[in-house]
């Protein structure tokens, strides 16, 4: 099995991605894991010219087999045991890969959010798009280990 994680921009602080190489490191018993980045657009651009284009950079990286599923405020917002039930299907129904896509600061594109297949919510709360990743990444490692009937989750 193999989850992308696809975003814009990079991860700055250091001990952010710690985190996130630590759960990639711990998924690895259970997938292989991709991170991708597409460049992000500049502060400057204005807000709808930035996400259109981070959108078409999203939208290159992926391919038309691909199942998606897009981090979105407006998803849904299963518990650790509903991700755990989801995750497997998901990985299923893409042929045993998975991609997830999460938005820069403005959001994610129209065009990116008709292209997913799954809408997921990590939380009502505001994350910065890096922070995201380390908590997508820490989500998905408790599912695995609550399918495995490992401790972990409590």
């Amino acid at each position: 099995m193999k989850m992308t994680v696809l975003s814009p921009g990079k991860v700055r602080e250091s001990w952010l991605q710690d985190g996130i190489n630590e759960y990639v490191k711990r998924l690895g018993r259970y997938c292989q894991v991709s991170l991708q980045q597409v460049d992000d657009v500049p502060d400057s651009w204005p807000a709808d010219k930035a996400v259109a284009e981070e959108g078409r950079r999203l939208l290159a990286r992926i391919k038309p087999q691909d199942w998606v599923v897009a981090l979105d405020l407006n998803g849904s917002q299963p518990d650790s045991r509903e991700l755990a039930e989801w995750l497997p299907r998901w990985f299923q129904a893409g042929g045993s890969a998975l991609v997830f896509v999460i938005g820069g600061s403005n959001g994610l594109a129209p065009a990116v959010l008709e292209r997913t297949q799954a809408r997921l919510c990590l939380s009502r709360m505001t994350f910065t798009h890096q922070m995201a990743r380390l908590l997508l990444l820490e989500q998905c490692y408790r599912a695995f280990r609550i399918q495995a009937g490992e401790p972990y989750h409590k």
